[in-house]
C-alpha cells in the first residue's frame, strides 16, 4: 500500500501542470476510494461502506506528504445522502493529522479557498480543471454566463481571463460568497450584480425576456437537483436546459455543456444536446473530460463545446 501510495504521487506530480497545488492522487488505483490533495491537505473519499478504523488507517498512512486528512463518505444514492446526517458522511475534524479548516490552492495559476470540512463538497472539482482552462483560453472580450455556478470557478477562470462580464448563477448565496471570495483572492474586485442567487432555469427565462444575450456559456448542473421552482434530473432534463440557454446565446456564442452521470453514457449526452440545439444551425467545435495527468480514463466527466451560428 505504501508503495502503491509513493509511486502514483511521484507520477502526478511528474505531470502536473505548472503552478498547480491540487490534484487527484488515488483515482482508481484502488478499490471504491479517491485521494485529492489541495495543498498540504488530502480528502479521502470512499465510494462503498467503510469503518472509521479502516479510514483512519488509510489516512494515517497519507500523512507525510500531507499534514492532514479528512474523510468523506459518499453514498451512491441521493437519497440516502439526503437523509444522513452531514456530520457523519463529513466529519468537521480530520481523520489524521491536524485540523486546517481554509487554506488557499493554486489551479494553473489561479487561487481558490478551500474549506475540508465543509460538508461533502470542498470548493472546488479537480476534474473540471481542463474546463476552466478551456473557459479562460477562450474568455476574452466575451459576456459569460456560469449556470449552476458553485463556487464561480469558471466565472474567476472567464474574468482573469480577460471576458468582458462573468455572470455567476447559483441557488445558494453562501457558494456565491465564496465565489466572490475566490475573485477576489485573485486581485480582482467582485460585482454583486454577476452573484445572482436563484433558479438557473428561472434566470435563463428573465434574460430571455430581457433580450439579454452571452458569448459565452458555461452548463455545468449537478446529476439532480431540486429546488422551490424546479427538479432537474440530467439524464432525463438536460436537453431542456440546452433548449433554454440557447436561447439566450449570441451569434457565433460558445456552449460549454458538461455532466458527470456516469450512467449516462458520452454519446447518451451527445444525443441530449443536439436534442435540446434542434433544428437550430450550430458546430461541435470540441470535446474533451478529466485530465488523464491525475483522473482514470475515460473519465465519467463530459464535456461537449458547440457554437450557435
Amino acid at each position: 500500500m505504501e508503495a502503491l501510495l509513493k509511486t502514483q504521487l511521484a507520477r502526478r506530480r511528474e505531470r502536473l501542470p505548472d503552478d498547480t497545488t491540487c490534484f487527484r492522487w488515488i483515482d482508481g488505483e484502488l478499490n471504491g476510494v479517491t485521494v485529492d490533495v489541495f495543498g498540504p491537505i488530502a480528502v479521502l473519499s470512499f465510494y462503498r461502506e467503510a469503518t472509521r478504523d479502516e479510514a483512519r488507517r488509510l489516512g494515517e498512512l497519507l500523512l507525510g506528504p500531507v499534514s492532514s486528512v479528512y474523510v468523506k463518505y459518499r453514498p451512491r444514492e441521493a437519497k440516502r445522502a439526503a437523509n444522513e446526517a452531514v456530520d457523519a458522511l463529513a466529519p468537521v475534524e480530520p481523520i489524521a493529522g491536524a485540523a486546517a479548516p481554509e487554506l488557499v490552492v493554486r489551479e494553473l495559476g489561479l487561487d481558490f479557498v478551500i474549506r475540508p470540512s465543509n460538508g461533502l463538497s470542498v470548493g472546488l472539482y479537480l476534474d473540471a480543471r481542463e474546463a476552466r482552462r478551456w473557459v479562460r483560453a477562450n474568455a476574452k472580450g466575451r459576456r459569460v454566463l456560469n449556470l449552476f455556478s458553485y463556487t464561480c470557478g469558471f466565472g474567476v477562470a472567464a474574468r482573469l481571463g480577460g471576458a468582458a462580464r462573468a455572470a455567476n448563477v447559483d441557488a445558494s448565496r453562501k457558494v456565491l460568497d465564496w465565489g466572490e471570495e475566490n475573485l477576489s483572492k485573485n486581485g480582482v474586485t467582485p460585482d454583486r450584480f454577476d452573484f445572482i442567487a436563484g433558479d438557473s432555469f428561472d434566470w435563463l427565462a428573465r434574460f430571455a425576456k430581457k433580450q439579454e444575450q452571452f458569448d459565452l456559456i458555461v452548463l455545468d448542473p449537478p446529476g439532480f437537483a431540486t429546488t422551490k421552482t424546479s427538479r432537474f434530473t440530467a439524464s432525463r432534463d438536460y436537453h431542456q436546459l440546452v433548449s433554454v440557454a440557447e436561447k439566450v446565446l449570441a451569434p457565433k456564442g460558445l456552449l460549454l455543456s458538461m455532466c458527470n452521470v456516469e450512467a449516462l453514457s458520452l454519446e447518451e449526452f451527445e444525443a441530449q444536446v443536439a436534442r435540446g440545439l434542434g433544428a437550430r444551425k450550430s458546430r461541435r467545435v470540441t470535446s474533451f473530460g478529466a485530465s488523464d495527468v491525475d483522473f482514470s480514463q475515460p473519465s465519467a466527466l463530459k464535456c461537449l463545446v458547440d457554437e450557435r451560428a
